[in-house]
């Protein structure tokens, strides 16, 4: 097995590239990377066989990027831009499988001027398409109480009252433009990090983004998309990063493989349906040690991997994956 990680030109880290390629064994037929990135999940799945990879990313630096190494595979990786919550559309054929790793990658947040991390300043950008509302129009455009439910509802955060008023309050002296300024004042709202604990400012910023980028929502039509557009037998694989995207994934795998279960213990339970998916993973699988020394990044990641099954594809209810459904207005 190839690591691409360890490639001289793909210094981004493909987090549980291992285990899924382990999982989906024996690759071949076309697949889509709806989560290009740097590509180490597309140069994965050629090295163990895949005879095609359409390599999607809405984040058109990606696929600019790739450009200048794309050529070494001969054709076998096509590069389309887009979003992958419409990547049945996007491959315009059937697949063989379907590679999402869901998140920000390392190579947006490594880069300032996009504005997703508060370890340095940049632009309070977060948008992956580069298009649209960004996380500066959100903070700066926001009435307070719309504030506050996307802080708590996106990133489960506590404070988010406290962190929306103090927003509102630096607001009025000065836009908030920058992302350590706005990390600086979240961090004024909450008690100082003991070691080992995430930066104040992580759920806020998690939040942001998700907001920007309508994740949950992306998800849930991606997951929808690939049953669509998935062979019979073909595989889904998707490694998520915190516990509602997981939940997500997890209920439309539950779901879609016969057994309707409940969203929470107060919901009615959902009649069993012919199922759409097999699961491949009983359980969530994680990093093991020797990842975790390589790349700390992996430590929350989880996949899940299911197999398609002959019946037809139907939509299904956000709702029903769990999913946090705001209520208010974005600007």
């Amino acid at each position: 097995m190839v690591d691409s990680a360890q490639t001289p030109d793909a210094p981004h880290i493909p987090v549980l590239l291992r285990p899924l390629l382990r999982l989906v064994a024996p690759v071949s037929g076309t697949w889509l990377d709806g989560t290009f990135g740097a590509g180490g999940y597309a140069r994965g799945l050629l090295a163990e066989g895949a005879d095609r990879v359409i390599g999607v990313d809405q984040d058109p630096l990606a696929l600019e990027m790739a450009e200048s190494w794309i050529g070494d595979f001969q054709g076998r990786l096509e590069l389309r831009q887009g979003n992958f919550a419409n990547l049945d559309d996007i491959a315009g054929e059937p697949l063989d499988g379907i590679v999402l790793d869901l998140g920000v990658s390392s190579m947006q947040l490594d880069l300032a001027e996009r504005g997703f991390s508060f370890m340095k300043d940049g632009p309070l950008d977060m948008r992956m398409s580069q298009a649209g509302p960004s996380a500066a129009d959100l903070v700066n455009g926001m009435d307070e109480g719309d504030l506050a439910d996307v802080i708590f509802l996106y990133g489960e955060e506590r404070a988010s009252r406290r962190i929306a008023r103090a927003i509102v309050r630096n607001r009025a002296e000065a836009p908030i433009e920058g992302t350590l300024r706005l990390a600086n004042i979240v961090e004024g709202c909450l008690p100082r990090a003991k070691p080992g604990q995430s930066h104040p400012a992580t759920r806020t910023f998690q939040a942001l983004r998700i907001a920007v980028n309508d994740e949950y929502g992306a998800l849930a039509e991606g997951l929808m998309a690939a049953e669509r557009a998935l062979k019979p037998g073909g595989q889904l694989a998707v490694v998520t990063f915190h516990s509602v995207e997981d939940r997500m994934v997890k209920r439309f795998i539950q779901m879609r493989s016969g057994g309707g279960g409940r969203a929470n213990r107060y919901a009615p339970e959902m009649p069993e349906d012919a199922p759409r998916f097999t699961p491949v993973t009983k359980k969530a699988v994680g990093p093991d040690d020797d990842e975790l020394a390589v790349n700390p990044r992996a430590r929350s990641a989880r996949l899940r991997i299911a197999r398609r099954t002959e019946a037809p594809a139907e939509a299904i209810d956000r709702k029903a994956l769990g999913m946090p459904v705001f209520q208010g207005k974005l600007p």
